[in-house]
């Protein structure tokens, strides 16, 4: 079993251009505690199609959400 000392020495010797990665997936691991995180992360994904109404504002506000 690893210890946390070890998940920090493989992180001090993760190479730059992966730490990105490994923050996100270490983001994800803290997320399954919550259990209501844990049931969005988990869900199907929604295969409906957006209407004709929805689908310009889920666009304007995912450019929004990127200023």
């Amino acid at each position: 079993m690893r210890t946390k000392k070890d998940l920090h020495r493989l992180v001090d010797e993760l190479p730059k251009s992966e730490i990105a990665a490994a923050g996100r997936y270490l983001e994800y691991l803290r997320c399954l505690e919550d259990p209501l995180l844990r049931q969005l992360l988990e869900a199907p994904e929604d295969d409906k199609a957006l209407s004709s109404a929805t689908a310009p504002l889920l666009a304007e506000q995912s450019r929004n959400l990127g200023q």
